[in-house]
């Protein structure tokens, strides 16, 4: 039966309603909503009542990603009409049709579902994406998740609704304590204009004192209000009726609006989305200048990858954006690769660390971009390359099968995901053994994707995709020119040099290179190996003599100042943060615990060591138990660093304990040692005590014995040794044993 309630206003897509012959063409006047009936509508096929749009072939169609935070003000017209307009102009020059993807953003710390947005500037920003400019580009409003409020006009004026299946639309007038005239006529006007959502269900939406039925009739499924019941019972018999939006709850589920056409598609995220569009996911770009003028700046990744070049770009991005509030970032990569496991750092922070929807990443690729290089492109938003570069294929570093592994994990898992990216290419460009076929669907002859075995089966119909030639070769690592990155969809376009980069992303001028001033320097001079190790020798000599000193002084505070530049760099670094920090001041403690407190076992002294060992470990690398080669040797050369140090140390206390106490100005640092002479006089006083006496003579301890303290024994206080335990103050004790001045105690049990 055809549909009577076209929801699509595009010239073209009314042609298949016009072949109903006159009967029908006479119901289509009285009706208001899509035929129900038959199988439900798959997610992937469009909703009841939607065709097709009719579209020259010739014509390319770009998703364009905009984002609409709420609760929308007058603010968010203008931000709007910028990034609309821009990309208009954009779409104009490049010969493409935009596809506006209208995101409806809901802040962490807003917890009402979008509601607050004002009525007359969502009322403004529904008539400006409803308007005769936008009638030549597609528009799309997606809810991730529930909105109320104002907002829900906006999503109304779009030319289609995606929402997530446990999303609703709705309580429109939460805002509005009275629904007026004003609002009831707009949210008509809207409705009618773009006949997403039938007139009568819109304005269900907005009052909640307005019960909405959906009735079934011979000709027609109808959206109307229990007044106008009778009417329609008059002109053509009614099969079926229901309550679609009872009194009091004014809002629809994905899943209730999908079933019945208001709503294209479901989809849970960007990739899905971009799929039910049938665009190339990378093709669904996010403008996050807002129409605004670039703010950009170019970072350098040149040569082999390692930990160093990877903090200092990290620091060199943020600090960019933190500063200078840039929202582009364009990463200039020559590399043949290098360390697996530093470029998934940098493509996990281009990725996750940096918000798409303020910053705009694009990886220029000149030259190579090879191995493990090519991860850190393509975790970019976007990639442009010249079209005789290389991405991917053997690089400077073999990665072991453990960092073959993780690499495929987290491309697959993680970042792929996130950028909404086919992940199969990209993981064969480090898995030599990875095999990626050219998959065509069997109905969208045009629509080409390159799938392995297992992205295949992740799609939501694998069926539905015909496997065709490989495009990877067994035992070689997947690699391609600018040319055929293009065609792959790994790179979003090329440029023969840099002035056409610029152009193409409209920048003027040159961006402003960020190079490394004097903190990078001193940061990487002070986390080489040799200074970090130089580091920890003085810190740790420096409080050796403070031991060995009264008071706090020069010593204590050299070490302080050695162990804070040592830790300082290596947080800016990115190796360590306040775990290794406290884990550091915790074993310290342990150890002045040891000696000045709790003299005993030696459990504190141990442990406490072993604390500080582990923090410097730790904070000398990025992963805590090592997986793979790189990570071995990673761990090796912190551990060389250590050792280095604490031979240092131990060089530098024997030459302390023999020059500084003879030194002129620093032998008050300190006590110097008794000379031979003075040595031999003290054993002698010493001998001469005798405590023989003292045997089977009872006491009281004045201190703890742990083993060693004092004991009073009568109006004597001597120093003794408990035999074999800890005994606690004010315990009686028995002499048990006398050696010189060496008096050995047992506790007297009780009588």
């Amino acid at each position: 039966m055809t549909p009577c309630f076209a929801h699509d206003v595009l010239p073209g897509r009314r042609a298949g309603m016009l072949a109903g012959g006159l009967a029908v063409a006479l119901g289509l006047m009285f009706c208001a909503a899509p035929v129900r009936g038959g199988d439900p509508p798959s997610d992937q096929d469009p909703a009841p009542g939607k065709t097709e749009r009719a579209e020259p072939s010739s014509v390319k169609r770009v998703g364009w990603l905009v984002k609409i935070t709420l609760p929308i003000t007058g603010r968010t017209l203008l931000d709007i009409q910028r990034a609309v307009d821009r990309a208009l102009e954009n779409a104009r020059l490049n010969k493409v049709r935009p596809v506006f993807i209208f995101e409806f953003h809901i802040p962490p710390n807003q917890d009402e579902f979008g509601r607050g947005s004002q009525f007359g500037a969502a009322y403004d920003l529904a008539n400006f994406l409803s308007s005769d400019k936008l009638n030549r580009a597609g528009t799309v409003a997606y809810l991730p998740s529930s909105i109320r409020g104002h907002a829900v006009l906006v999503a109304l004026a779009c030319d289609e609704v995606i929402m997530a299946e446990d999303a609703t639309i709705g309580d429109a007038g939460a805002d509005s304590p009275v629904i007026n005239e004003t609002m009831l006529r707009a949210y008509r006007e809207v409705a009618n204009r773009r006949k997403t959502f039938p007139a009568e269900v819109a304005l269900g939406l907005l009052d909640p004192k307005r019960e909405v039925l959906e009735v079934r009739t011979e000709v027609s499924t109808e959206y109307i209000l229990p007044a106008a019941l009778e009417e329609l019972r008059r002109q053509r018999a009614i099969e079926e009726k229901e309550v679609l939006i009872p009194v009091g709850e004014s809002q629809l589920t994905g899943d209730q609006a999908r079933k019945r056409g208001f709503v294209n598609y479901l989809a849970s995220n960007r990739q899905e989305v971009a799929k039910a569009l049938q665009l190339p996911p990378e093709a669904v770009q996010e403008d996050p200048s807002l129409g605004e003028a670039w703010r950009a700046v170019l970072v350098e990744l040149k040569g082999p990858i390692h930990a160093e070049i990877v903090d200092q770009c990290q620091r060199m991005i943020r600090n960019a954006i933190d500063e200078n509030d840039v929202n582009f970032v364009c990463l200039w990569i020559e590399s043949p690769g290098g360390s697996p496991a530093d470029s998934i750092r940098l493509a996990n922070f281009l990725a996750f660390d940096l918000d798409p929807g303020k910053v705009r990443t694009v990886a220029y690729i000149p030259s190579e971009a090879r191995s493990d290089a090519a991860l850190v492109a393509l975790a970019c938003d976007q990639v442009v390359m010249h079209p005789r570069a290389v991405l991917g294929g053997p690089g400077a570093y073999e990665p072991s099968k453990r960092e073959i592994e993780d690499a495929s994990e987290t491309i697959r898992k993680a970042i792929g995901p996130h950028k909404s990216r086919s992940w199969s290419l990209w993981a064969a460009m480090i898995d030599p053994d990875l095999g990626v076929y050219r998959s065509t669907h069997r109905t969208r002859v045009d629509d080409v994707a390159y799938f392995c075995d297992a992205e295949l089966e992740e799609q939501p119909r694998p069926d539905e995709w015909r496997k065709g030639e490989p495009v990877t070769r067994p035992g070689v690592p997947f690699r391609a020119s600018g040319d055929k990155a293009v065609e792959y969809r790994l790179a979003n376009d090329t440029a023969g040099d840099f002035a056409q980069f610029k152009q193409r992303y409209g920048l003027q001028g040159d961006p402003a290179l960020m190079e490394p001033d004097w903190a990078d320097f001193l940061i990487d001079a002070l986390a080489s190996p040799g200074v970090a190790a130089i580091l920890l020798m003085i810190g740790f000599v420096a409080m050796y003599a403070e031991l060995h000193s009264p008071g706090i002084g020069i010593g204590g505070f050299l070490a302080a100042v050695c162990f804070l530049l040592f830790f300082w760099s290596r947080y800016l670094g990115g190796t360590a943060g306040w775990l290794e920090a406290i884990l550091f001041l915790a074993g310290v403690s342990c150890l002045l615990l040891e000696v000045f407190v709790l003299p005993g076992f030696g459990v504190f002294g141990l442990g406490g060591g072993l604390l500080v060992l582990v923090s410097l470990i730790l904070a000398s690398q990025t992963f805590i138990l090592p997986h793979n080669e790189y990570q071995f040797a990673q761990l090796q050369r912190s551990l060389l660093v250590i050792a280095g140090a604490a031979v240092g140390v131990i060089a530098a206390i024997v030459l302390l304990r023999r020059w500084l106490p003879r030194a002129p100005i620093f032998n008050r640092m300190m006590l110097q040692p008794m000379v031979e002479e003075e040595a031999e006089s003290l054993d002698h006083r010493e001998a001469l005590v005798e405590y023989k006496h003292l045997v089977g003579t009872r006491g009281t301890t004045t201190t703890q014995l742990t083993p060693s303290g004092k004991a009073r024994f009568g109006n004597r206080l001597v120093d003794v040794i408990a035999e074999g335990e800890v005994i606690q103050r004010g315990a009686e004790v028995e002499v048990v044993e006398v050696h010189g001045s060496r008096v050995v105690v047992e506790a007297v049990e009780g009588d």
